[in-house]
């Protein structure tokens, strides 16, 4: 009679350590690098264009026989997506160059690893600052009765329709972001189990 212990070990539920096979095309490499080159490009060029959109978006409208006039710098959470997305665009510019760099001396996993951090430092940063003008935007646009705050969309449509693009494609720089952080990570995971 067998004992429990062999008998569940032969179990077809059980998990088996393997090593991951290891990419050790040329064409993949090259592939994976141009793709991480190309996502990189789009977030640098995505946080540039809502940059743009950003700062040159103001509107006024008279109120009680005032003019006011809404601009980005009027919220803190503004300035504050104004700021991550400049990071995050000087960084992608950098790490294009690091990414190249990397491409033509070879990858060593010290670097790679490097370069994942980056990318989950950056996404971090983006996040935040997404999520910031996300809760202020809302507010804006919807307004919170219990609070008593009023929507001052319907006031400024044009200023909040800009910044909505504005954010939207903040939010592209960071699903970028998110794409190359698993591939960072899936490429140090890699380096580490080749031997």
């Amino acid at each position: 009679m067998a004992s429990p212990e062999v008998g569940r070990d032969k179990s077809p539920f059980m998990l088996q350590p393997k090593s991951l096979p290891s990419p050790v095309s040329k064409s993949s490499k090259t592939s994976s690098f141009k793709a991480q080159i190309m996502l990189r490009v789009f977030a640098a060029a995505f946080t540039l264009a809502a940059i743009c959109i950003m700062t040159t978006s103001s509107q006024s409208f008279p109120l009680l026989g005032f003019t006011i006039k809404a601009h980005y710098s009027d919220s803190s959470a503004m300035r504050f997506l104004l700021v991550t997305d400049a990071i995050v665009c000087a960084f992608s510019v950098l790490s294009v160059l690091f990414v190249y760099r990397l491409s033509r001396s070879g990858s060593d996993l010290k670097y790679c690893f490097y370069l994942f951090l980056h990318d989950m430092v950056i996404m971090g940063l983006a996040t935040s600052g997404c999520s910031a003008a996300t809760a202020v935007g809302y507010i804006g646009r919807y307004g919170e009765e219990k609070m008593g705050w009023m929507a001052v969309c319907n006031h400024v449509r044009k200023f909040c329709n800009q910044m909505t693009i504005s954010m939207v494609l903040s939010y592209l720089a960071f699903c970028s972001y998110f794409a190359l952080s698993v591939m960072s990570g899936n490429k140090v995971m890699y380096q580490y189990e080749s031997p």
